[in-house]
Formats: C-alpha cells, structure tokens, sequence
C-alpha cells in the first residue's frame, strides 16, 4: 500500500497571494509548517484543521483554490 508522507493547504488572501501549510507525516506524528512565515507546529490529529486556522489567523488567507 502506498504512503503519503506530505500534503499541503493552500489558500488565498484578499490581496490575491497564496499561503502554503505543509503537512509532513512521520509515523503516527504530523508537522506544520507555513511557508510564508516559517511558523511550525507538531499536530498528531487534525494537522489540515490546524494549517487552516493558521492561515485564517495569521494571514488572514481563506480562500480555498479548490472551490468554486
């Protein structure tokens, strides 16, 4: 069966710039990293969850590319 060891969340800011949360997987434990201002996180449950509202808190970033 095939692994997936990283993903990531992108969204956009009212400025039109994208913010990337990188989510990278070891075993059972997940890290985040946000590309835009280096901020990082260990998250075991919900790392896409956490990357989110960073990215709405922070840089204000809540247009998913992915809808609409």
């Amino acid at each position: 069966m095939l692994q997936i060891n990283k993903s990531k969340v992108s969204r956009w800011d009212q400025h039109g710039r994208e913010h990337v949360v990188r989510v990278q997987r070891s075993g059972v434990q997940r890290t985040i990293r946000c590309e835009t201002c280096d901020w990082r996180q260990s998250a075991q449950f919900l790392p896409w969850l956490k990357a989110e509202e960073h990215l709405a808190e922070e840089h204000q970033a809540t247009v998913d590319p992915t809808e609409g």
